[in-house]
């Protein structure tokens, strides 16, 4: 089921994917997705307010009991059985904070805060400590926000932002994918920006990330 969620996956939530363990896969394939559709009604943001139909209408879905939900969108079939899907509301929350034309240092904080939130609700989902994740997610989605954007100042709030948090702490074997993430994530906000897949380093960063956890 876990292959149905990845076609839309950018190349780097794959390249981490291919860590997680058999039982966090699904679960962490789930939230990629759901990043991903948000990201892409970002991405599609010529009607501002679309936008905000769009992310409103995923809100009220993960705000909402699973039974009432509709059938056939992978990525809510993913996350039906999670125990609090509610918890994935702030990822929306976070994504929201871009539709704004110009978003200064307080806003970057937020989306990183939401964008975060998720990967701490999968923690949950999979019984691992959500602080770490926590702190993981933000550097990850902080590092991919700076290597999107255009905007100087936001591009440089949000490297500020990534490194005042310091390195990513060590996680579990089901938390490894986030751990990749986190860890391409760091290395390019310590060269200043950029795709976190550049260089020649970097499949190497991911393998030993993947395998050690560091």
């Amino acid at each position: 089921m876990a292959g149905d969620l990845t076609a839309d996956l950018p190349d780097l939530s794959r390249l981490a994917l291919g860590y997680a363990p058999p039982a966090a896969k699904r679960q962490t394939a789930a939230l990629m997705a759901l990043d991903e559709r948000l990201a892409t009604i970002l991405r599609q943001k010529r009607e501002p307010m679309l936008a905000q139909l769009r992310l409103a209408w995923w809100r009220d879905r993960l705000g909402e009991t699973p039974d009432r939900w509709p059938a056939g969108d992978a990525v809510l079939d993913a996350i039906r059985d999670w125990r609090e899907p509610s918890g994935l509301v702030p990822v929306v929350d976070g994504w929201e904070v871009l539709i704004d034309e110009r978003v200064d240092r307080a806003a970057l904080d937020r989306f990183a805060t939401g964008r975060a939130s998720g990967f701490a609700a999968l923690a949950d989902q999979l019984g691992q400590p959500r602080g770490a994740a926590f702190l993981a997610g933000r550097i990850w989605a902080l590092a991919d926000l700076a290597a999107n954007i255009s905007n100087r100042q936001e591009r440089a709030d949000a490297l500020a932002l990534a490194q005042a948090g310091g390195p990513p702490p060590a996680l579990s074997r089901h938390m490894r994918p986030l751990g990749v993430l986190a860890g391409l994530g760091w290395r390019a906000v310590k060269s200043g920006g950029g795709p976190l897949l550049a260089g020649r380093t970097a499949a190497l960063t991911a393998f030993r990330v993947g395998l050690t956890g560091r």
